[in-house]
Order: structure tokens, then C-alpha cells, then sequence
């Protein structure tokens, strides 16, 4: 499932996509030079899913993708989105575990996120994955006239054996 996919490093040259789709996952969707603010701090790093490896076509919206940063041991997800019409792919999976090793090679032991609590799909994904609850943030993420709490969620990274 999924190998008609190709994960591959986010270029300045993707940021216009993934603001759109950035704005088809999220109602407060992030432009294009918020993104490059984001993955211009230190530490800071992003994937994508292309649909097409053979055929990267720089008009197409790529399928998913992912946007953390690592610094002092820890590893955060500021955020991951997937295309609705490519959900249920192991597009977000893949992301995770993409980001997940680059953190790890970059020297973290933890993965932190906010998600929020009527992410079902998202929650579910994330539990999967090894995440738990590390912190609740009340009224954090605004639904219309309603506010829904945030989860801190955390996954414990596997160490890298020593270099000889």
C-alpha cells in the first residue's frame, strides 16, 4: 500500500503547494511565507508525498506532508497534513516515520505535537504510532464560535546505536 508514493525533502520551490494544501487540511491554514519563516529556523526540516515519483509534476499538489524542527533533545511536529482524497493511504504514517528518523539522526530521543481532540482520524494515527498524552491545552484551537482543547501528545524515539 502506498509504493506509488514517494516521500522525498520539501524545496523552496514546494512552499506555494503546500500552502494550498495546507489550507484543504486546515481552517487556519498556514501561506507560503509562513512556511518558509518556519523551515528557515534552526533545526527546522519538511517532507512531502509526491504522487507520482517517476513524474514529480511541480503543479500538482503533493499528497501530504510533514514541517518539525529538533533542538535540545527533542524533536517537534509543528505540523503534517494529508490531501482528504489520499487519506487512508499510509500517507501520514509514512510522514511520521520519515520525520520520526530524521529526528533521530539530528539527536532526538522525543517527538512532541498538538492535535486537536476531535482529531479522531489524526488521534488515532497518532496512537498507533507510539504517542501518548503528555498535557492538555483548554479552548486552544477555534471551530466557529466553539474552542476545542489541544492534546500535547509525545513519542519516545529509539536512540542510534554509538558510532565506532
Amino acid at each position: 500500500m502506498g509504493t506509488d508514493i514517494a516521500i522525498r525533502s520539501v524545496r523552496a520551490d514546494d512552499l506555494k503547494r503546500l500552502a494550498a494544501l495546507h489550507a484543504l487540511c486546515f481552517e487556519e491554514a498556514w501561506d507560503a511565507a509562513s512556511l518558509a519563516r518556519l523551515l528557515a529556523m534552526p533545526g527546522a526540516f519538511a517532507f512531502l508525498a509526491a504522487p507520482d515519483p517517476a513524474n514529480d509534476n511541480p503543479e500538482a499538489l503533493p499528497l501530504g506532508f510533514i514541517l518539525a524542527r529538533v533542538g535540545g533533545g527533542e524533536a517537534e511536529i509543528l505540523t503534517i497534513g494529508v490531501d482528504p482524497a489520499a487519506r487512508g493511504r499510509e500517507i501520514g504514517r509514512r510522514l511520521l516515520e520519515t520525520a520520526a528518523s530524521a529526528a533521530v539522526a539530528a539527536g532526538a530521543d522525543a517527538l512532541f505535537l498538538e492535535v486537536a481532540e476531535d482529531n479522531a482520524a489524526a488521534l488515532r494515527l497518532y496512537e498507533r504510532f507510539g504517542f501518548y498524552l503528555v498535557g492538555m491545552r483548554p479552548a486552544y484551537y477555534t471551530r466557529g464560535a466553539a474552542r476545542v482543547a489541544a492534546r500535547t501528545l509525545k513519542c519516545d524515539l529509539p536512540s542510534l546505536p554509538p558510532v565506532s
